[in-house]
């Protein structure tokens, strides 16, 4: 299966606050907010949803095709995304603006305020899907990521015209999207991708109860944290898979794409969606584990080990050179 991933490209700025951003907030003053967090650790790292995504599927043997905008900065990033597994070709680089910046503070309890400066971002409407699937060969899946509103709704109309199969992932774009462009993202996808906040925002800004919602989509998959994932489909009983426990945990930023990329990766090769939405789990604990969300160590035999002691060892009995 190839896989066209679209979505952001960035660059995050991760801050870590050695305190709890809720002992800060006074009740009965959160309508004029005004803070400033005293942040201990800096690090700088690659990022953006759609180039977290493909790096992942591009370090599982998946050589997805990456489609988004960057800057003029973009060179050294799109090397390494290359060494990765990931067909850059299809990025489009702007001659004038820098690459996105994500500005994300953790505080102890993994809680997380982040800013998204959409830079060269901007410049996402212009990409022609259609053209990328005449000149690369047509995948067999479009993910929609978080990107421009107009970018996305264009990427998911052009799927849907060809005929190619769309997962939906919204994600941080939803608080912009109004009623009929939050409709026209989630409708007909196969998969559709939210965390728990999303899953609420997404019922209000469609204005579908979660039933006319789940009749719209093959799949609706909502991570939850450290308490996993469910898999929703209309008219069968939900699955509930749980997390891969971890006592590591070094920075939550880019865990769900990580999930993402091992969901898709098993959903490619075949799997039932819950063993791959259990490679996912798998994926996203390695990455929790690390700071940054492109810096974790891909092991085969780990992701394996780690599927067989919260899974069983049926669930570890997969063909490992598809990974390795």
């Amino acid at each position: 299966m190839r896989i066209a991933v679209t979505g952001s490209i960035a660059t995050d700025h991760l801050m870590v606050f050695p305190g709890r951003f809720t002992e800060q907030l006074i009740e009965g003053q959160l309508e004029r907010v005004s803070l400033s967090f005293l942040a201990d650790r800096l690090e700088v790292r690659r990022g953006g949803v759609a180039a977290n995504i493909a790096c992942g599927l591009g370090r599982l043997r998946l050589n997805p095709v990456l489609v988004g905008a960057a800057g003029v900065d973009f060179a050294e990033y799109g090397a390494w995304l290359r060494t990765n597994g990931v067909d850059t070709s299809s990025v489009l680089i702007s001659d004038r603006l820098h690459t996105a910046r994500f500005v994300c503070t953790t505080d102890e309890d993994q809680n997380q305020i982040a800013t998204f400066y959409a830079g060269a971002m901007a410049e996402a409407p212009r990409i022609d899907l259609a053209e990328i699937a005449a000149r690369t060969g047509r995948p067999d899946l479009v993910l929609v990521g978080a990107d421009d509103p107009e970018a996305m709704l264009r990427h998911t109309a052009t799927g849907h015209r060809l005929g190619i199969p769309v997962a939906a992932d919204p994600s941080q774009q939803l608080a912009r999207l109004d009623r009929e462009q939050a409709r026209r993202l989630v409708d007909r996808a196969r998969w559709l991708f939210t965390n728990e906040y999303e899953a609420a925002l997404l019922v209000e800004r469609t204005g579908w109860t979660e039933r006319q919602l789940l009749a719209r989509v093959g799949t609706w998959i909502t991570t939850r944290g450290a308490s996993g994932v469910s898999l929703a489909s209309s008219g069968a009983a939900t699955l509930e898979i749980p997390a891969v426990s971890t006592d590591r945990i070094a920075d939550p930023t880019g865990a769900g794409d990580a999930f993402r990329s091992g969901f898709l990766a098993g959903a490619a090769w075949g799997w039932p969606q819950e063993r791959a939405a259990q490679l996912g789990c798998a994926l996203a604990t390695t990455v929790l584990e690390s700071v940054g969300t492109q810096e974790y160590k891909l092991v085969p035999s780990d992701l394996t080990a780690r599927m067989a002691r919260t899974y069983g060892t049926g669930a570890a009995r997969v063909p490992e050179p598809q990974w390795s």
